[in-house]
């Protein structure tokens, strides 16, 4: 078997979890700031097409990979109650910082995540590939849990342009590595676009069930529910010392 250089890491449910209110905060903030900015909505009416609005634009992301963004989906719900703006005025951007604020709130790290990352870096090239809308908040989210520090590359789809399992998302996270795909083990909790993402773009995958297996609520969002199962030829881990052991075993990890 061709040894492993590098490891690398999904985001969400994987590295983190997030507070099952995380949305509603985030909604909630959301609608506050377009209000102090002089903008009359009718909320629950905002909420639902903002939420359409999200679930539309997220679908068309399957079609060609390329990411989507939040203020977007503000802009379509706003004009759904024939308020005008572009994606791009100062009022949509504050919103948009407002709805993901919530989220630094509401964030914790997997218990043995930062000890794992550190005995595992000692070993093998760290990097971290996230599908995040907003790549400022995802990057906000790694500083807050001091998770940034752990890895060599950070790579993030808002800044990338297209989601997992589009190639140009994983090419950035074998770039930044510096090593060849079949040398990257690349762990997640998603079979589609982490585990089957991996496989069709050379790397390695490993299937985290963290999440899943201690009935925790999934990241909360659009996109956020409970992933399918992938084929029983993946390796499965649970916890960290799954991942220790598997590295051990196969990838001659000291």
């Amino acid at each position: 078997m061709t040894p492993v250089d590098a490891v690398g890491f999904d985001l969400f449910n994987t590295l983190i979890t997030v507070e099952k209110d995380a949305l509603i905060d985030a909604v909630q903030r959301l609608l506050e700031t377009l209000n102090r900015n002089g903008l009359s909505v009718e909320p629950e009416r905002f909420i639902q097409d903002h939420r359409d609005a999200a679930m539309r634009f997220l679908e068309k992301t399957k079609e060609d990979g390329r990411e989507t963004h939040n203020r977007f989906w503000i802009q379509a719900a706003l004009a759904a109650q024939e308020i005008t703006l572009s994606p791009d005025d100062r009022i949509i951007g504050e919103a948009v910082e407002a709805y993901f604020s919530a989220f630094l709130d509401h964030v914790s790290v997997i218990p043995g995540t930062h000890r794992m990352l550190e005995r595992v870096g000692n070993r093998f090239r760290l990097g971290l590939l996230s599908n995040f809308t907003h790549a400022p908040a995802a990057r906000a989210i790694l500083e807050v849990t001091g998770l940034a520090p752990c890895f060599g590359v950070c790579a993030i789809s808002g800044d990338i342009g297209f989601r997992k399992p589009h190639a140009r998302a994983f090419q950035a996270l074998v770039s930044g590595l510096g090593v060849s795909e079949d040398r990257i083990l690349y762990v997640g909790d998603d079979p589609e676009p982490d585990v089957e993402g991996a496989l069709r773009n050379g790397l390695r995958p490993v299937w985290s069930t963290y999440v899943q297996d201690h009935e925790m609520a999934f990241a909360p969002g659009y996109a956020g529910t409970a992933p399918g199962r992938p084929g029983e030829a993946i390796p499965r881990i649970s916890e960290w010392p799954d991942l220790i052991a598997l590295l051990q075993d196969e990838h001659g990890m000291v």
